[in-house]
């Protein structure tokens, strides 16, 4: 089948994508649509715990982002070079991003972090990066976390500052390894979360590394020809176990962001019918109408970009023409979109 991209667009105002969070995180506007009644209604994001009951099983994405880019000077010409962490390889070796590329051949010398840290550049990766290693006198990612800056997704036009290592991450963030936030779970707090746990609702967390692939646009018209980065999972067996109990007693699975959903229909063994657990598991998958959703009875999510793949993924569980009424309806209620903004859960 063929998907045309056009079909998945709307127009979003001026000044309606969200430079910074909502103070406090739980203050954000939250959407609630009902897929069973078509309907759509409007709340703040504490009042989620209303909308989830005893039994539940709520997944979150417990990925920490950390301050990947770092600058620093070229030996001898000492001209200006960014390193952009994406995946640690070894102890001292990372695949990254270098600019300016063409310049930079294998061998190439960077002095960072007011020259505490020396990188030499190296060869090209299979995905496109470049092998980095990296010679410090103490711990690599210590200097990492004081001189590196975090990768604030484009379209937050403004410069990241020092309170986004710690804002641009979730409350219970504590895998460190992604360079873009499973941002769905920016609006908990801890005491929103002990509240929820105490209603009954059952709380486990899987790991998956958002790269930058979220960020990655939809270049060709027909979205079904499109080819999702790779991305890698980790599902402990205790929460493959809740999981698969929740599911056997027909209690709801509530994820936490589109990364939680790939992860869980990455993780999905069709044959037995459950949950597999696994670690560093690769997530390729990609999910668009009239995707058949195996894992997951409830979404917690964001608002996305025009025609890109994470549209694609909620319509998929909600119908194009329904997402993308409810986006109307976020545009002229003044809701605030992408990474910092409002709140969507669908059930």
């Amino acid at each position: 089948m063929t998907i045309d991209l056009s079909l998945y667009d709307y127009h979003l105002p001026p000044g309606r994508i969200a430079l910074y969070p909502a103070s406090p995180r739980c203050s954000s506007k939250l959407m609630i649509i009902d897929r069973l009644k078509g309907s759509i209604e409007h709340r703040r994001f504490s009042d989620i715990i209303d909308f989830l009951e005893a039994g539940d099983l709520l997944v979150l994405n417990d990925s920490k982002v950390f301050p990947a880019r770092l600058t620093g000077i070229k030996k001898g010409s000492g001209g200006r070079v960014e390193i952009f962490l994406l995946r640690r390889l070894n102890d001292c070796q990372w695949e990254a991003l270098v600019k300016p590329g063409k310049r930079l051949n294998p061998g190439a010398e960077v002095v960072l972090a007011d020259g505490k840290l020396e990188a030499v550049v190296g060869e090209r990766t299979d995905y496109g990066g470049r092998r980095v290693t990296f010679k410090a006198d103490t711990d690599i990612m210590q200097l990492v976390w004081e001189y590196g800056e975090v990768p604030l997704p484009p379209y937050i036009d403004r410069p990241a500052e020092e309170a986004d290592k710690s804002t641009y991450q979730t409350v219970f963030a504590s895998r460190i390894g992604a360079v873009a936030a499973p941002t769905a779970g920016f609006h908990f707090t801890h005491e929103l979360l002990a509240d929820i746990a105490a209603k009954g609702v059952e709380i486990e967390y899987i790991t998956l590394h958002p790269g930058l692939g979220t960020f990655r646009p939809i270049t060709v018209q027909d979205a079904a020809r499109h080819k999702m980065e790779t991305e890698y999972y980790t599902i402990e067996e205790k929460t493959a176990d809740s999981i698969n109990a929740a599911k056997a007693d027909g209690r709801r699975v509530i994820a936490v962001g589109t990364t939680t959903v790939r992860a869980l229909e990455s993780s999905w063994n069709d044959t037995e019918k459950k949950i597999e657990p696994g670690v560093d598991r690769a997530a390729d998958i990609y999910i668009y109408p009239p995707y058949a959703f195996k894992t997951i009875d409830c979404l917690l999510t964001n608002f996305h970009l025009p025609k890109s793949t994470l549209l694609l993924l909620v319509s998929a569980l909600v119908g194009r023409e329904l997402i993308l009424a409810a986006y109307d309806e976020a545009i002229r209620s003044g809701y605030r979109f992408y990474s910092y903004g409002d709140a969507m859960l669908i059930l």
